[in-house]
């Protein structure tokens, strides 16, 4: 032992395990007015949002909740979706588990088993497709309904049924407003659930720490430039890697959340205009629907706004665009396992006397890592060595470091594939810049990214292979203006049968979320290798041809 060990252990005084949970506690402490969340009419202050995550935790507590048991959630961005944030994990170290608002019945269902789900708190808007998953599910959870007071009368979906045996609100105030909330034993502990389509038809339940999500909270900081105060619009979805992990980032500097339910034109605008919003995330048909507004929507504001988006390079019309209207994009990269963002497109300043054209080019690179990841790299998974940096040689994208998860639940051989060789494998395909900027040039799983969202072409192709007519098909991604992407599906119908595209949808949208769905069905003989192996890269060419 050296003389800098020797006498010098960690102590409870001078080691204590990070975690986003304090930055809650300090914010209350520190600016107990200032308003920490806007929903609707609704206004709540630091102090009351703290009191409500408190009162959430004693409850839950109270109907037996602990240390590792889940908590699952299926909440639109409102003001219970943040509450749970801190309230569940400050429940004994509960696990937070955020449901995709988007998804089907059996995949709900899948997900509670799967979970162990001890309770469910669900928003109205969804009771229809979560009352169908539980009669689906082994697992019988405790069923809390949210009754949004500010629900829009005029809502394009309407209020579902109640389906639990007990009212959020009334659940709330039966908590003890003062309880002594719970940190962590150790940063190691789980915070959160999510599970992600990863490369199969599949689920895989991404488990992050409290080390992580603090991390990963500091890094939204520093890459979003976030001053003291900001105002955030919530026009990513919540349970898309715990907002990336933005519900925690605004308690840092005691930031006011902008809740929205839906993403319409007109709301984002209001919230520009009447809250000062100066930042947003989202993919980029949150972007398409900013600036392709009707002039009746649009309303002017002042500040500068800064869009954090992520999925497939923005189009430089696009980005002009954006900038016209007072947005400053930031391109960033990640995944579920990787708490969301953890590389960014750095900008420099110098860039910026670059022509357009030139400059979108530079934008469109995904960057370089986050400061709270350790390594970013461009690697031969076979060998597992750094490609070249020239721009041209494919390599696998990879990371190391602390804002990577623990692994998946209960999925011991899916964890050690994924970190093989010492890093975390994405499964996307790219190349190293001599900068030092990464930039995606393919998914070697076929992953398609549908509005920030992952799609498995072989779920999407599992289910077409239910109907009887189908011999073979294979799925691939297609560009859209709105999505990004969306799926595309090439079908080779058995001898003798018929069928046409408007049926084959239809089909599509009784086995799946519609999300999933494919934009377009084009029938034809598919390309296979003599193994009968679908050549889907002869598909892209086909889709290109305009086939």
């Amino acid at each position: 032992m050296n003389k800098y060990e020797q006498g010098l252990e960690r102590r409870e005084a001078n080691h204590q395990p990070l975690t986003p949970l304090t930055f809650l506690e300090r914010a209350a402490r520190t600016y107990p007015d200032h308003i920490a969340v806007v929903h609707g009419q609704a206004r709540l202050s630091y102090r009351d949002f703290y009191r409500n995550t408190r009162r959430l935790a004693s409850a839950l507590v109270g109907q037996g909740i602990g240390k590792g048991d889940t908590v699952t959630v299926m909440l639109s961005n409102t003001p219970p979706m943040l509450e749970a944030h801190f309230g569940v994990p400050f429940a004994r170290g509960a696990v937070l588990h955020s449901l995709n608002t988007r998804s089907d019945a059996a995949t709900i269902a899948f997900q509670l088993d799967h979970a162990e789900s001890r309770i469910v708190i669900v928003d109205r808007e969804y009771s229809a497709v979560m009352k169908q998953a539980l009669e689906q599910a082994s697992v019988k959870p405790v069923v809390i309904d949210f009754d949004d007071p500010d629900y829009p009368a005029d809502a394009p979906v309407p209020k579902g049924e109640r389906i639990g045996t007990l009212d959020y609100h009334a659940f709330l105030e039966s908590g003890d407003p003062d309880f002594a909330v719970s940190m962590p034993d150790d940063e190691w502990d789980a915070i959160a659930l999510n599970y992600t389509s990863g490369t199969t038809g599949n689920p895989k339940g991404v488990v992050v720490h409290h080390r992580g999500a603090a991390l990963a909270a500091y890094s939204n900081i520093i890459h979003s430039g976030m001053n003291r105060h900001p105002t955030y619009l919530w026009t990513l979805p919540m349970f898309h890697c715990n907002g990336w992990c933005f519900p925690w980032t605004l308690a840092i500097q005691a930031g006011t959340h902008v809740c929205l339910r839906w993403v319409r034109a007109r709301a984002m605008y209001d919230a520009l205009a009447d809250h000062g919003v100066t930042h947003l995330c989202g993919a980029p048909i949150v972007m398409s629907t900013l600036i392709n507004a009707a002039d009746a929507d649009k309303r002017p504001f002042e500040q500068s706004v800064t869009f954090n988006t992520a999925a497939a390079p923005p189009p430089e019309a696009v980005l002009q665009a954006m900038a016209e209207a007072g947005f400053n994009v930031t391109h960033v990269y990640g995944l579920t396992e990787t708490y969301g963002p953890a590389v960014v497109n750095e900008w420099h300043d110098h860039w910026d006397v670059l022509p357009a054209a030139e400059q979108a080019v530079k934008k469109a690179r995904q960057g370089v890592n986050f400061l709270a990841l350790s390594e970013l790299a461009v690697l031969d998974p076979q060998t597992m060595q750094p490609v070249p940096a020239d721009g041209e040689t494919l390599g696998e994208v990879m990371f190391r470091g602390n804002i990577v998860m623990k692994g998946y639940l209960k999925n011991e051989k899916a964890t050690q594939e994924a970190f093989a060789g010492g890093y975390f494998h994405s499964g996307d395909l790219g190349v190293l810049h001599p900068d030092g900027y990464i930039q995606l040039k393919d998914r070697s799983k076929d992953i398609i990214i549908s509005g920030g969202e992952n799609i498995s072409s072989i779920e999407v192709e599992d289910a077409l292979y239910r109907h009887p007519d189908i011999a073979f098909c294979g799925v691939v991604a297609m560009p859209d203006e709105k999505w990004g992407e969306r799926p595309a599906a090439f079908i080779e119908l058995k001898p003798g049968r018929t069928a046409t595209e408007a049926e084959m949808l239809a089909f599509c949208k009784a086995n799946l979320a519609g999300y999933k769905c494919p934009a377009r069905v084009i029938f034809a003989e598919i390309p296979k290798t003599s193994t009968g192996k679908i050549q889907k890269f002869s598909l892209r060419k086909m889709l290109d041809k305009g086939n």
